[in-house]
């Protein structure tokens, strides 16, 4: 369930200041592991997640929901659980069904304390360190599963107060769990609810990744109504990608009481730069966000505009999920892009037999005030996956540009041109990012056409 946030509006985003480089950890346990920002299983075979959260502690009798995620072309499952201290424990028996019943239905187990929301602003959350009581208290149940399980410490640490801590609490947990004998990847959410307003996760991910003795920490940023445009999800998430930390979309809606997320973007540049994601949330939502179910009363017939957009659209589940090697039994998945089968929620930009490579670019006046606007610049790829883009426009009113992000921008007098960065350069077939600018204007500021070229 999720906590309506009140969020002040996001700043323009800051470079970070230096770029962190880890080598190849050794397997842990022969299990996952991480190395240049991506996931590998025990296999060495890189894993991308593709999946939902399922709230098993509210309804622990939804059993039959781990084959149903699976049948709509799930390869994950995130998996709420409690400690006890603000709902009823999920015993050591109870978490070793759970990961029988992933592994029945070839699902990689996320599972997560859900007691630590809100940290700090909620009342009853409970700190990290207490969620690593809960794990070591039932670690019979997860040693000799690090192939199929990783464990995620807790639940959106933090609200939006006394987060200052997050990094030092997060890395000591690492710790405590590592001298435990764990040994499975971890997973670790960001504070501010999950979505990082304030960028503390962001700025402290490299040291939290290095106080794991075993350098196999993934991170988990939740994407609600902070991350409503393209520009603030591929900054965020590029960002992790150029210094070669592994990020996971944890949690994300096509909607939130806080604002409205863009969840295309989201789909679209998770697929294009191998980030995964885990929507929210099957079913069972309460507390005013019942929208976010993705079926109807745990009916997989019955699915919600949400979970047909999750599961069947453009750059979604079924189209985009790998099942992880360590499985014995693979089933049938697509080979072709996922962008390229027909859906009800494909981007308009492209007709119904797209060019074989290249990109389209679109141009849109975000804002406008007296003698200034925002601008922002939509680049899709076309048919084929691109490592590269450049778009190109001329101003008819001699407007100019003045500061932009997502992009590197020059100009030859009223003739514009925009170049990828190194995050956002690589797109899969029909994925998209954007990149904005501030720019001025006086007397008239029409619209220009904007070309693109891919390489």
């Amino acid at each position: 369930m999720k906590k309506m946030l009140s969020v002040a509006g996001a700043a323009l985003l800051t470079v970070l200041a230096a770029v962190f480089a880890f080598g190849q950890p050794a397997h842990a346990a022969a299990g996952f592991s991480v190395a240049g920002g991506k996931l590998y299983d025990a296999n060495g075979t890189e894993f991308v997640m593709r999946g939902v959260n399922h709230a098993h502690t509210w309804y622990p009798q939804q059993t039959s929901s781990f084959a149903n995620i699976k049948a709509l072309g799930a390869n994950t499952v995130r998996v709420v659980l409690a400690s006890g201290d603000r709902w009823t424990k999920n015993s050591a028996a109870d978490v070793a069904n759970v990961i029988s019943l992933c592994r029945a239905n070839r699902l990689i187990c996320v599972l997560e304390v859900h007691d630590t929301t809100g940290y700090g602003e909620q009342s009853g959350a409970i700190t990290l360190d207490r969620a690593v009581d809960y794990w070591l208290s039932i670690a019979g149940a997860l040693q000799g599963q690090e192939k199929y399980v990783i464990v995620n410490i807790g639940n959106e640490p933090y609200g939006n107060q006394g987060y200052g801590t997050w990094a030092t609490d997060t890395a000591n947990a690492i710790k405590r769990l590592r001298a435990g004998g764990l040994t499975h990847t971890i997973m670790v959410d960001a504070p501010n609810w999950g979505q990082d307003w304030s960028f503390t996760m962001r700025d402290n991910a490299g040291s939290v990744f290095a106080a794991d003795p075993q350098k196999n920490t993934v991170f988990s940023i939740h994407m609600y109504g902070v991350f409503d445009t393209a520009a603030e999800i591929t900054d965020y998430l590029g960002r992790f990608r150029t210094a070669g930390l592994p990020i996971v979309v944890g949690e994300f809606g096509f909607n939130h009481s806080d604002g409205n997320p863009d969840e295309d973007t989201i789909l679209a540049y998770s697929q294009a730069n191998g980030i995964g994601y885990l929507g929210w949330s099957w079913s069972g939502n309460g507390g005013g966000v019942e929208y976010l179910d993705m079926v109807t009363n745990f009916d997989p017939n019955q699915l919600t505009n949400w979970g047909q957009r999750i599961f069947n659209g453009a750059n979604g589940i079924k189209a985009t999920a790998r099942e992880a090697s360590v499985f014995a039994g693979t089933s049938p998945s697509p080979t072709t892009s996922p962008t390229t089968s027909p859906s009800p929620t494909t981007s308009p930009t492209g007709g119904p037999t797209p060019p074989p490579a290249g990109c389209t670019a679109s141009y849109t006046i975000v804002n406008s005030w007296q003698g200034g606007f925002q601008g922002e610049v939509k680049v899709t790829a076309g048919a084929a996956a691109i490592t590269g883009w450049t778009t190109k426009w001329t101003f008819a009113n001699g407007q100019t540009v003045s500061q932009s992000w997502n992009a590197t921008v020059s100009n030859s007098g009223s003739a514009y041109t925009a170049r990828n960065v190194d995050y956002n350069g690589r797109l899969g077939a029909g994925a998209s990012t954007s990149f904005g600018f501030i720019g001025s204007w006086n007397g008239s500021n029409a619209v220009p056409a904007v070309t693109c070229t891919a390489s």
